[in-house]
Protein backbone atom coordinates (compact mmCIF):
# COMPACT_ATOMS: atom_id res chain seq x y z
CA UNK A 1 0.00 0.00 0.00
CA UNK A 2 1.42 3.63 -1.06
CA UNK A 3 0.66 6.42 0.91
CA UNK A 4 0.04 9.45 -1.59
CA UNK A 5 -1.51 11.91 0.56
CA UNK A 6 -5.25 13.48 0.46
CA UNK A 7 -6.07 10.15 3.16
CA UNK A 8 -5.32 7.67 0.42
CA UNK A 9 -3.74 4.39 0.46
CA UNK A 10 -2.89 3.03 -3.33
CA UNK A 11 -2.06 -0.67 -3.75
CA UNK A 12 0.16 -1.73 -5.92
CA UNK A 13 2.08 -5.17 -6.48
CA UNK A 14 4.69 -6.31 -9.21
CA UNK A 15 4.84 -9.52 -10.76
CA UNK A 16 7.66 -11.42 -13.27
CA UNK A 17 11.56 -11.10 -13.56
CA UNK A 18 12.76 -8.54 -10.86
CA UNK A 19 15.59 -7.68 -13.34
CA UNK A 20 12.98 -7.61 -16.55
CA UNK A 21 11.74 -4.64 -18.68
CA UNK A 22 9.37 -2.48 -16.36
CA UNK A 23 5.90 -1.92 -17.36
CA UNK A 24 3.00 -0.10 -15.65
CA UNK A 25 -0.51 -1.22 -16.66
CA UNK A 26 -3.43 1.35 -16.67
CA UNK A 27 -6.92 -0.30 -15.77
CA UNK A 28 -10.11 1.33 -17.32
CA UNK A 29 -13.07 2.35 -15.79
CA UNK A 30 -12.23 5.05 -14.50
CA UNK A 31 -12.87 2.16 -11.37
CA UNK A 32 -12.30 -1.31 -12.26
CA UNK A 33 -8.95 -1.63 -10.51
CA UNK A 34 -6.33 -4.20 -11.64
CA UNK A 35 -6.75 -7.73 -12.37
CA UNK A 36 -5.07 -11.02 -12.56
CA UNK A 37 -5.86 -11.28 -16.12
CA UNK A 38 -3.39 -8.02 -16.67
CA UNK A 39 -0.57 -10.05 -15.96
CA UNK A 40 -1.19 -12.39 -18.97
CA UNK A 41 -0.22 -10.00 -21.72
CA UNK A 42 3.64 -9.94 -20.64
CA UNK A 43 6.22 -12.44 -20.65
CA UNK A 44 7.11 -13.00 -17.26
CA UNK A 45 10.55 -13.93 -17.88
CA UNK A 46 11.20 -10.98 -19.77
CA UNK A 47 9.10 -8.14 -18.03
CA UNK A 48 8.86 -6.72 -13.92
CA UNK A 49 4.67 -5.98 -14.55
CA UNK A 50 3.53 -3.15 -12.41
CA UNK A 51 -0.02 -3.18 -11.22
CA UNK A 52 -2.28 -0.80 -8.82
CA UNK A 53 -5.42 0.26 -8.08
CA UNK A 54 -6.39 3.53 -9.13
CA UNK A 55 -7.25 5.88 -5.81
CA UNK A 56 -10.69 4.77 -4.76
CA UNK A 57 -11.26 1.37 -6.19
CA UNK A 58 -10.17 -2.18 -6.06
CA UNK A 59 -7.89 -2.38 -2.56
CA UNK A 60 -7.09 1.08 -2.43
CA UNK A 61 -8.79 2.87 0.34
CA UNK A 62 -11.12 4.88 0.80
CA UNK A 63 -13.08 2.67 -1.47
CA UNK A 64 -15.58 4.70 -3.75
CA UNK A 65 -18.24 2.39 -2.94
CA UNK A 66 -18.63 2.61 0.75
CA UNK A 67 -21.97 4.14 1.54
CA UNK A 68 -20.18 7.41 2.18
CA UNK A 69 -17.61 8.86 -0.24
CA UNK A 70 -15.23 11.71 -0.50
CA UNK A 71 -14.14 11.88 -4.00
CA UNK A 72 -12.63 15.86 -3.91
CA UNK A 73 -8.98 14.64 -4.07
CA UNK A 74 -9.49 12.21 -7.13
CA UNK A 75 -8.65 13.58 -9.94
CA UNK A 76 -6.89 13.05 -13.57
CA UNK A 77 -3.99 15.20 -11.72
CA UNK A 78 -3.71 12.94 -8.99
CA UNK A 79 -3.79 10.15 -10.61
CA UNK A 80 -0.98 10.88 -12.72
CA UNK A 81 1.20 11.89 -9.23
CA UNK A 82 0.47 8.54 -7.64
CA UNK A 83 1.94 7.13 -10.86
CA UNK A 84 4.90 9.40 -10.26
CA UNK A 85 5.31 8.44 -6.95
CA UNK A 86 5.13 4.79 -7.34
CA UNK A 87 7.94 4.69 -10.40
CA UNK A 88 10.23 6.35 -8.01
CA UNK A 89 9.21 4.51 -4.96
CA UNK A 90 10.38 1.40 -6.81
CA UNK A 91 13.37 3.25 -8.84
CA UNK A 92 11.86 2.54 -12.29
CA UNK A 93 13.90 5.32 -14.85
CA UNK A 94 11.70 4.25 -17.30
CA UNK A 95 8.90 1.92 -18.09
CA UNK A 96 6.21 0.81 -21.23
CA UNK A 97 2.76 1.66 -20.46
CA UNK A 98 0.02 -0.22 -21.10
CA UNK A 99 -3.70 0.62 -20.94
CA UNK A 100 -7.32 0.49 -22.06
CA UNK A 101 -10.00 2.35 -22.17
CA UNK A 102 -9.81 5.03 -19.47
CA UNK A 103 -6.14 3.07 -18.96
CA UNK A 104 -5.50 4.76 -22.60
CA UNK A 105 -6.39 8.43 -21.47
CA UNK A 106 -4.27 7.86 -18.30
CA UNK A 107 -1.32 6.76 -20.05
CA UNK A 108 -1.29 9.16 -23.10
CA UNK A 109 -2.00 12.35 -20.53
CA UNK A 110 1.00 10.50 -18.25
CA UNK A 111 3.18 10.59 -21.36
CA UNK A 112 2.31 13.95 -22.44
CA UNK A 113 3.33 15.17 -19.46
CA UNK A 114 6.42 12.77 -18.69
CA UNK A 115 7.70 11.82 -22.17
CA UNK A 116 11.34 11.11 -20.82
CA UNK A 117 10.07 8.58 -18.46
CA UNK A 118 7.86 6.15 -21.35
CA UNK A 119 9.80 3.76 -23.27
CA UNK A 120 6.85 2.08 -25.53
CA UNK A 121 3.16 2.09 -25.06
CA UNK A 122 0.74 -0.49 -26.07
CA UNK A 123 -2.87 0.91 -25.86
CA UNK A 124 -6.65 -0.88 -26.69
CA UNK A 125 -9.90 0.46 -26.47
CA UNK A 126 -9.00 3.72 -27.22
CA UNK A 127 -9.91 7.03 -25.89
CA UNK A 128 -8.52 10.46 -25.05
CA UNK A 129 -11.02 11.78 -22.58
CA UNK A 130 -12.71 14.18 -24.77
CA UNK A 131 -16.60 15.39 -24.00
CA UNK A 132 -17.76 14.01 -27.48
CA UNK A 133 -16.12 10.58 -26.68
CA UNK A 134 -18.84 10.30 -23.24
CA UNK A 135 -21.11 12.06 -24.88
CA UNK A 136 -21.11 9.43 -27.42
CA UNK A 137 -21.56 6.58 -24.81
CA UNK A 138 -24.47 8.66 -22.69
CA UNK A 139 -26.89 9.72 -24.86
CA UNK A 140 -25.19 9.42 -29.17
CA UNK A 141 -25.68 5.88 -28.49
CA UNK A 142 -29.69 6.34 -27.34
CA UNK A 143 -30.54 5.48 -31.10
CA UNK A 144 -28.26 2.92 -31.74
CA UNK A 145 -29.99 1.25 -28.44
CA UNK A 146 -32.84 2.89 -27.94
CA UNK A 147 -34.80 0.56 -25.36
CA UNK A 148 -31.88 0.33 -23.81
CA UNK A 149 -31.44 4.14 -22.81
CA UNK A 150 -35.01 5.18 -22.28
CA UNK A 151 -34.42 3.16 -19.18
CA UNK A 152 -31.05 4.52 -18.74
CA UNK A 153 -32.10 8.37 -19.32
CA UNK A 154 -35.44 7.67 -17.67
CA UNK A 155 -33.18 6.55 -14.40
CA UNK A 156 -32.55 10.36 -13.32
CA UNK A 157 -35.59 12.73 -12.78
CA UNK A 158 -37.42 14.18 -15.66
CA UNK A 159 -35.89 17.97 -15.39
CA UNK A 160 -32.53 16.10 -15.67
CA UNK A 161 -33.09 14.01 -18.93
CA UNK A 162 -32.24 16.45 -21.14
CA UNK A 163 -28.77 17.47 -19.22
CA UNK A 164 -25.21 16.18 -18.65
CA UNK A 165 -26.57 12.40 -17.50
CA UNK A 166 -23.41 11.68 -16.47
CA UNK A 167 -23.82 14.35 -13.85
CA UNK A 168 -27.38 13.61 -13.11
CA UNK A 169 -26.81 10.03 -12.48
CA UNK A 170 -23.11 11.46 -10.28
CA UNK A 171 -25.80 13.44 -8.10
CA UNK A 172 -27.88 10.22 -7.12
CA UNK A 173 -24.70 8.00 -6.64
CA UNK A 174 -23.77 10.63 -4.33
CA UNK A 175 -27.04 10.75 -2.33
CA UNK A 176 -26.71 9.13 1.19
CA UNK A 177 -29.68 7.17 0.61
CA UNK A 178 -28.62 3.67 -0.10
CA UNK A 179 -32.26 2.83 -1.94
CA UNK A 180 -31.32 5.91 -4.09
CA UNK A 181 -27.33 5.33 -4.89
CA UNK A 182 -27.97 1.41 -5.15
CA UNK A 183 -31.17 2.07 -7.52
CA UNK A 184 -28.19 5.03 -9.67
CA UNK A 185 -25.33 2.14 -9.53
CA UNK A 186 -27.35 -0.54 -11.18
CA UNK A 187 -28.90 1.68 -13.96
CA UNK A 188 -25.50 3.33 -14.92
CA UNK A 189 -24.25 -0.49 -14.84
CA UNK A 190 -26.93 -1.79 -16.88
CA UNK A 191 -26.39 0.99 -19.98
CA UNK A 192 -22.62 -0.21 -19.73
CA UNK A 193 -23.31 -3.66 -20.28
CA UNK A 194 -25.77 -2.39 -22.90
CA UNK A 195 -23.44 -0.58 -25.35
CA UNK A 196 -20.75 -3.41 -25.74
CA UNK A 197 -23.35 -5.92 -26.75
CA UNK A 198 -20.43 -8.33 -28.27
CA UNK A 199 -18.81 -9.21 -24.73
CA UNK A 200 -21.06 -10.91 -21.99
CA UNK A 201 -22.77 -8.79 -18.98
CA UNK A 202 -19.42 -7.61 -17.10
CA UNK A 203 -19.46 -10.41 -13.76
CA UNK A 204 -17.67 -8.02 -11.39
CA UNK A 205 -21.52 -5.44 -11.78
CA UNK A 206 -22.74 -8.52 -10.06
CA UNK A 207 -21.14 -6.93 -6.75
CA UNK A 208 -23.35 -3.58 -5.43
CA UNK A 209 -19.95 -2.55 -4.30
CA UNK A 210 -18.38 -2.68 -7.18
CA UNK A 211 -21.19 -1.03 -8.58
CA UNK A 212 -21.18 2.03 -7.21
CA UNK A 213 -17.45 2.61 -6.90
CA UNK A 214 -17.56 1.98 -11.05
CA UNK A 215 -20.41 4.39 -11.31
CA UNK A 216 -19.14 7.61 -9.11
CA UNK A 217 -16.00 7.02 -10.29
CA UNK A 218 -17.23 7.25 -13.87
CA UNK A 219 -19.99 10.00 -13.54
CA UNK A 220 -17.52 11.68 -11.18
CA UNK A 221 -14.68 12.45 -14.11
CA UNK A 222 -16.91 11.84 -17.03
CA UNK A 223 -19.51 15.08 -15.57
CA UNK A 224 -16.02 17.00 -15.31
CA UNK A 225 -14.45 16.44 -18.55
CA UNK A 226 -12.05 14.13 -17.12
CA UNK A 227 -10.83 16.65 -15.63
CA UNK A 228 -8.68 18.15 -18.82
CA UNK A 229 -8.75 20.62 -21.35
CA UNK A 230 -11.17 19.85 -24.13
CA UNK A 231 -8.83 17.89 -26.40
CA UNK A 232 -5.87 18.24 -25.00
CA UNK A 233 -4.75 15.31 -25.49
CA UNK A 234 -4.70 15.04 -29.29
CA UNK A 235 -3.26 18.54 -29.46
CA UNK A 236 -0.38 17.65 -27.38
CA UNK A 237 0.12 13.91 -29.29
CA UNK A 238 3.21 15.71 -30.90
CA UNK A 239 5.24 15.15 -28.09
CA UNK A 240 4.86 11.27 -28.11
CA UNK A 241 6.53 11.30 -31.34
CA UNK A 242 9.90 9.86 -30.57
CA UNK A 243 7.96 7.02 -28.04
CA UNK A 244 6.95 3.11 -30.00
CA UNK A 245 3.30 2.80 -29.75
CA UNK A 246 0.83 0.15 -30.84
CA UNK A 247 -2.64 1.27 -30.75
CA UNK A 248 -5.19 -1.74 -30.88
CA UNK A 249 -8.70 -1.18 -31.63
CA UNK A 250 -11.81 -3.86 -32.35
CA UNK A 251 -13.51 -2.33 -35.93
CA UNK A 252 -17.06 -2.89 -33.99
CA UNK A 253 -15.90 -0.83 -30.85
CA UNK A 254 -18.43 1.49 -30.64
CA UNK A 255 -16.08 4.51 -29.89
CA UNK A 256 -15.10 4.24 -33.03
CA UNK A 257 -18.27 6.48 -34.53
CA UNK A 258 -16.69 9.69 -33.15
CA UNK A 259 -13.01 8.86 -34.92
CA UNK A 260 -10.83 8.94 -31.85
CA UNK A 261 -8.11 5.96 -32.97
CA UNK A 262 -7.93 7.24 -36.47
CA UNK A 263 -7.33 11.05 -35.00
CA UNK A 264 -4.90 9.92 -32.61
CA UNK A 265 -2.39 7.59 -34.83
CA UNK A 266 -3.07 10.67 -37.27
CA UNK A 267 -1.80 13.12 -34.24
CA UNK A 268 1.24 10.72 -33.26
CA UNK A 269 3.79 10.14 -35.62
CA UNK A 270 5.18 7.02 -35.72
CA UNK A 271 2.56 4.87 -33.94
CA UNK A 272 0.84 2.08 -34.95
CA UNK A 273 -2.88 1.86 -35.76
CA UNK A 274 -3.92 -1.91 -35.76
CA UNK A 275 -7.64 -2.19 -36.79
CA UNK A 276 -8.65 -5.89 -35.02
CA UNK A 277 -11.70 -7.14 -37.37
CA UNK A 278 -15.25 -8.52 -35.82
CA UNK A 279 -14.26 -7.26 -31.99
CA UNK A 280 -15.50 -5.05 -29.75
CA UNK A 281 -14.03 -3.07 -26.58
CA UNK A 282 -12.99 -6.18 -25.65
CA UNK A 283 -9.56 -7.34 -24.54
CA UNK A 284 -11.10 -10.93 -23.93
CA UNK A 285 -11.09 -11.89 -27.93
CA UNK A 286 -8.37 -14.02 -29.32
CA UNK A 287 -7.58 -11.75 -31.67
CA UNK A 288 -6.99 -8.82 -29.66
CA UNK A 289 -4.77 -10.57 -27.47
CA UNK A 290 -3.16 -11.98 -30.13
CA UNK A 291 -2.04 -8.39 -30.89
CA UNK A 292 -1.46 -6.90 -27.42
CA UNK A 293 0.87 -10.29 -26.78
CA UNK A 294 2.87 -9.87 -30.09
CA UNK A 295 3.19 -5.85 -29.30
CA UNK A 296 4.54 -6.56 -25.48
CA UNK A 297 6.53 -9.67 -26.62
CA UNK A 298 8.31 -7.23 -29.73
CA UNK A 299 8.92 -4.58 -27.18
CA UNK A 300 10.80 -6.90 -24.64
CA UNK A 301 13.50 -6.58 -26.78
Amino acid sequence: MLDVGDGHLVYWEVCGNPDGKPAVTLHGGPGTGCSTGLRRYFDPDRYRVVLFDQRGCGRSTPHAGEPEADLSANTTDHLIADMELLRERLGIEKWLIFGGSWGSVLALVYAERYPDRVSEMVLMGLATGRRRETDLLTRGLGGVFPEAWARFRDGVPEEDRDGDLAAAYHKLLMDPDPVVHEKAAADWCAWEDAVIPTSPPYKSFESPKFRLAFARLVTHYWSQGSFLDEGVVLREAKKLAHIPAVLAEGSLDLGNLVGTPWELAHAWPGSELVIIDEVGHSTQDEPMRDVLIGATDRFAS
